[in-house]
């Protein structure tokens, strides 16, 4: 749920909706969701000062009800 959730927020605020890609990777803690999108969309994703991201950060940590997630938020081209 909190992936399909990320990506809808985030095909919303970007140009090439789509290339966003959202894949969860389970730590020990909780959860890591990585954000991909195309290399001129970044700086729309993260926004000025990172409030975009803080946002969408917030809006799944609150959906996430306590649980650990982490946000990450990459270039589509980047290697992990």
């Amino acid at each position: 749920m909190l992936e399909e959730a990320l990506e809808h927020l985030v095909k919303g605020i970007v140009h090439n909706p789509d290339d966003v890609q959202v894949r969860a990777r389970r730590l020990r803690k909780g959860k890591v969701l990585e954000v991909r999108v195309h290399p001129d969309d970044l700086g729309k994703v993260i926004g000025r000062n990172g409030r975009t991201a803080k946002a969408l950060r917030t809006v799944i940590g609150s959906l996430a009800g306590g649980r650990y997630v982490r946000v990450d938020l990459l270039d589509l081209h980047e290697v992990r």
